[in-house]
């Protein structure tokens, strides 16, 4: 491009009468289609921009001093060729370097911008988008008022000029700042016309400017209400990879907004065209596509949809693909489209017979880093990425959701011992805060099934648990672990009495974390603990209700129920006096349920003291009346 503006300038510096054409570097034969002469200050600025091109290599200079005068010069000039020339300059010169500009700098090109000849418009257009990639300039550019002349070229029938000033709209939408200007201008309507351009380089450029658009939830409102949703689903369908990477990652963006959802949700080739992406061959394709399902899939009425449309197949090959050649990215977002899947109920049974717990299990360890055995939650070893943590806890967040029915297959898959080895860190890898507290989470659920109860207790696990309540750890995780304690509590029978065994034995700690959450200010934690006392009282173990009934847990029960009947009280009243209303904080049935909780714990350790009472009673005066009567004799 050098040569064709150096060539452009020597015609003009060497027969002012000539008709040329800048942009494509031909001489057209004279034709006296200009005037014959120049004005002295525009011969001067050809020379000096001649001399500053052949001599000087493009930069910083150019928009500056005698060089930036002399661009001036021909961009102001009523001579068109010496338009082209200028713009042309400006385009040779911000393909090879982008300073940072001035507003003097910038306002020749902005005149040029305004041009009717689509020449000048074409490489003025280059030119502004070039300089767009510098957040500095972009801001100064909508500053200085490019944005409306910018929107009028894209709706000009020249398909160059179109491409080159969406490709500058492009650019100046990676910018925070000037997202918000470019959606409140009237630039979205050529936008999403200009994507579905038969031209493939001006729809590239405006499928990414729509994806650029969506990276703010407030301009995606905008979009949606431009009538983007159809056209980008439409785009979908393009035999451009890269017009399908753009408007596949702006839908995966649009469908972070519940509030776009129920749009998204009336296109019925949207769930197809991306569960046939799932296949696509290209890794980044397939990871869109699969971030786009997974946003969709956060809402309960896409979640039956997407498998029902076939997507668990082609999930599952992608996923193990991915495991294989350690792709941690697309890792991640499978098994978060699975977690996603895996919270309606309608979709368990698919997941589970669709094969994907065995890749679920590996996923819990997969990828955390090693370490030596040490305590719970990990040791010295290097910390795992956040990645990867995030594809464990994924992993083990699934797991949850389809224990309820089905543990015993969960289990089977060696959910249960891969569990234990990453929470307890003995596994050989170091799992962080997060997904051990998920973990533990997981186990609550699993712990409810007794014939994975028995497999638990198997394990060291619920001795990890307990050494996970202590307030060492965070609040989360000390909560969890006992959740999981609790619900191993849970359950009658011959199997429950050898668990029971198990708290009999770590009665001090057990006594000691309980204690501890009754005192404290948590409703999470008064729940858990009359959770788990009222399931090892109601288990029937004699041991087991001793140990509860001489321990100061009783009184300190009585008390919570006092506390709870006062908090009740209190809301109740504040209700009472605002028609109705009060904190809405405030979940008034759990903590009536917390009330019911301690209140039960008291009446049964009331009931055993009544009976082991009546039982020593008895006990004694038989062993009087014996004693008495050995005297006699």
């Amino acid at each position: 491009m050098a040569a064709a503006v150096t060539s452009c300038l020597n015609s003009v510096f060497a027969c002012f009468e000539s008709a040329f054409s800048c942009w494509d570097s031909q001489k057209r034969a004279r034709q006296g289609l200009y005037e014959p002469l120049l004005a002295e200050n525009e011969r001067e600025a050809v020379a000096d921009l001649l001399h500053y091109l052949e001599s000087q290599p493009a930069g910083p200079s150019f928009f500056q001093g005698d060089q930036l005068r002399a661009v001036s010069t021909l961009a102001y000039s009523d001579n068109v060729d010496l338009k082209r020339s200028a713009a042309l300059a400006f385009a040779e010169v911000t393909e090879k370097d982008v300073p940072l500009l001035t507003r003097t700098a910038l306002e020749p090109l902005l005149y040029l911008l305004q041009s009717n000849d689509s020449e000048v418009q074409r490489a003025s257009a280059a030119a502004l988008g070039n300089l767009a990639v510098e957040p500095h300039n972009k801001l100064l550019i909508v500053e200085v008022g490019a944005l409306d002349p910018l929107v009028r070229l894209m709706q000009s029938s020249n398909v160059e000029v179109q491409c080159n000033a969406v490709g500058c709209i492009t650019n100046l939408a990676t910018h925070e700042s000037t997202r918000h200007l470019i959606s409140h201008s009237a630039a979205l309507a050529p936008l999403v016309r200009l994507a579905r351009s038969r031209d493939l380089r001006v729809s590239r450029n405006a499928a990414g400017a729509l994806l650029n658009m969506t990276h703010s939830e407030s301009h995606r409102a905008e979009l949606v209400r431009a009538g983007a949703v159809p056209v980008m689903v439409a785009l979908l369908g393009s035999s451009d990879s890269e017009v399908v990477y753009y408007v596949v990652t702006g839908l995966s963006n649009l469908a972070v907004d519940a509030a776009n959802r129920p749009r998204l949700a009336a296109e019925p080739r949207l769930v197809p065209h991306l569960v046939t992406l799932l296949s696509s061959p290209s890794p980044k394709l397939s990871v869109q596509s699969t971030l786009a399902l997974r946003n969709l899939a956060s809402d309960p009425s896409f979640q039956p949809l997407i498998v029902s449309r076939g997507a668990l197949s082609p999930l599952l090959k992608q996923l193990r693909g991915a495991v294989t050649r350690g792709d941690a990215a697309a890792v991640s977002a499978g098994v978060a489209l699975v977690r996603n899947l895996s919270i309606h109920a309608d979709n368990e049974g698919e997941i589970v017979s669709g094969g994907f717990l065995p890749v679920l299990v590996e996923l819990v360890g997969w990828g955390l880093p090693p370490q030596e055995p040490g305590a719970p939650g990990g040791g010295a070893g290097a910390a795992a990425t956040a990645l990867q943590e995030e594809i464990a806890c994924h992993a083990l967040s699934t797991l949850r959701n389809l224990a309820g029915s089905h543990a015993e297959e969960i289990s089977k898959a060696g959910a249960v011992d891969k569990i234990a080895q990453v929470v307890a860190g003995v596994g050989g890898r170091a799992a962080g805060v997060s997904v051990v507290a998920e973990g533990a989470a997981c186990v609550a659920v699993i712990g409810l099934n007794e014939t994975t109860k028995s497999l638990i207790f198997s394990t060291p696990l619920p001795l990890t648990l307990l050494a996970l309540t202590s307030p060492m750890f965070p609040p989360q995780l000390q909560l969890n672990a006992a959740s999981a304690l609790g619900n191993l509590a849970s359950g009658t029978g011959s199997a429950t009495a050898g668990h029971a065994l198990w708290f009999a034995r770590n009665w001090d700690g057990v006594r000691e974390y309980l204690a501890r959450f009754v005192e404290g200010d948590d409703a999470v934690g008064w729940h858990v603990a009359g959770w788990t006392v009222g399931q090892l009282l109601v288990g029937g173990d004699p041991d087991v209700a001793k140990l509860v009934g001489v321990s100061e847990l009783p009184e300190m029960f009585a008390t919570l129920v006092e506390r709870v009947e006062e908090a009740v009280r209190a809301v109740k009243e504040e209700r009472a006096r605002n028609g109705g209303e009060g904190d809405d904080q405030v979940d008034l049935e759990e903590v009536e349920e917390i009330g019911e909780l301690a209140r039960g714990v008291v009446e049964r350790v009331k009931a055993w003291r009544d009976a082991a009472g009546s039982t020593a009673t008895a006990t004694g005066s038989s062993n009087g009346q014996s004693q008495q009567g050995s005297s006699a004799r």
